[in-house]
């Protein structure tokens, strides 16, 4: 069982998954400049965007660019794609720079990275783009400042050799945070350092926070409750609020997760706040009125993936809307559950497959929703608590990455300028989604 959990965590993710802006940065409207896009809570805003997809056998592309293997979804900012790899052979990661309208590289940025990690098959991190400066990290803990024009380096971090960092056992995978003039990072060092925060210009380390036996995989976002920013950081042992400014805890509330697979971006409405793991399923979290303790409303009554009461994602981020919470479930099942109870209204496997660790991200738009499947459809669907109604699907991009008897995909993809930008290990491809 334990080879085989291995497999599941290979995210992008993630793998990988708020409503804060990214700093400082200029990113219009149709960009996709970091995880989860603008407000890094993986909604997709453009208008203009087609009803039906296309019937055909593949989606026309835009343009298709060769890319080595890796897990990272891409991001998208002034006309340029941003992108991880590796070069298995030279044991090289790589980020990469692509004209967004051609699919050019325009500068690539290649360090040495001799992987210890399971299931090595190359960078988890979307980059974050903010202004001049785009950010990486790496699956062995190389975080790197780079020049958006050239790819130069401006400073560079190294986690394992600076902060005593024990990898997770598939690598470091969540995407940092732009907060001013803050770079937030999932650092998983020694020290109270499983969080760092450094100035996004220079590198130099600004504050550190929490200790954890694990590193975990969730991205740092930041909400607002009870009129105070807080930064949220889900880790195998809790869910923990800080305060941006200096990394003080606000409060905690306790949520062990086995095998450190706290992954899924928390989600928040009002004074709600949403997490959901692979093993030990969902917790809705109530934060009092004056943002200062924490709660858990309700938690799922089954701590087993297989047999399964609320929903139990390896890597989808559920969407929550205040009433009704959709997500993948750990054997493929499309869930509705009632979101001030946590009970089950209607599961599918319409959009997906059954198999363990089956995967499909979701992403709202309108009054619909886009689904990226594993197996590299994509499918635009209503969902409501009455059910799942599909309105059209097509291939997006071939799965490549064999799991267990299947091919999958498991990268995010970006949304922006009118488009989908989505990636598997041997191409990273622009299919145009506009109205007109």
């Amino acid at each position: 069982m334990f080879r085989a959990l291995k497999i599941s965590l290979i995210v992008g993710l993630v793998v990988f998954s708020g409503f804060c802006s990214c700093g400082d940065s200029r990113a219009v409207a149709d960009d996709w400049p970091q995880w989860g896009g603008p407000q890094r809570d993986l909604v997709w805003r453009e208008t203009g965007i087609v009803d039906q997809l296309p019937d055909a056998e593949m989606l026309p592309r835009v343009w298709s660019a060769p890319i080595g293997e890796g897990y990272g979804g891409p991001s998208v900012a002034n006309g340029r794609v941003y992108v991880m790899d590796r070069l298995r052979d030279e044991q090289l990661e790589r980020v990469l720079c692509l004209d967004a309208a051609t699919g050019d590289v325009i500068w690539h940025h290649d360090y040495q990275a001799r992987y210890s990690i399971s299931y090595p098959a190359g960078p988890r991190c979307t980059p974050v783009v903010d202004g001049k400066l785009v950010y990486a990290v790496g699956a062995m803990g190389h975080l790197f400042c780079l020049k958006v024009d050239d790819g130069s380096v401006v400073w560079k971090r190294n986690f394992v050799d600076e902060f005593g960092t024990k990898l997770p056992t598939w690598g470091m995978v969540a995407s940092p945070l732009v907060d001013g003039n803050h770079l937030i990072t999932l650092v998983g060092g020694s020290d109270n350092s499983l969080v760092v925060s450094f100035d996004k210009t220079t590198g130099k380390e600004l504050w550190r926070a929490l200790q954890d036996s694990e590193v975990g995989y969730a991205p740092p976002v930041i909400f607002e409750f009870g009129g105070r920013r807080q930064l949220i950081m889900w880790h195998p042992e809790a869910v923990s609020s800080l305060d941006p400014a200096n990394g003080s805890v606000i409060w905690q509330v306790p949520y062990r997760v086995r095998a450190g697979l706290s992954i899924a971006t928390p989600r928040k409405f009002e004074n709600k706040l949403f997490v959901a793991s692979f093993y030990n399923g969902p917790r809705m979290i109530e934060v009092a009125d004056d943002g200062t303790s924490a709660a858990v409303a309700w938690a799922g009554k089954s701590d087993n993936e297989i047999r399964t009461d609320g929903v139990h994602p390896i890597m989808c981020t559920p969407w929550f809307d205040g009433k009704n919470i959709y997500s993948i479930c750990s054997y493929g099942q499309l869930r509705c559950l009632d979101a001030s109870n946590g009970n089950r209204l209607w599961e599918t496997l319409e959009a997906t497959g059954k198999a363990r660790w089956w995967n499909a991200f979701i992403i709202p738009h309108d009054d619909r929703f886009f689904i990226h499947n594993e197996q590299g459809d994509l499918i635009i669907a209503r969902l409501s608590p009455s059910g799942y109604e599909e309105v059209s699907r097509a291939k997006l991009i071939e799965p490549t990455r064999k799991v267990q008897r299947r091919m999958t995909i498991w990268s995010h993809p970006a949304f922006a300028m009118k488009s989908v930008f989505a990636r598997n290990d041997k191409e990273i491809v622009r299919v145009n989604l506009a109205a007109d």
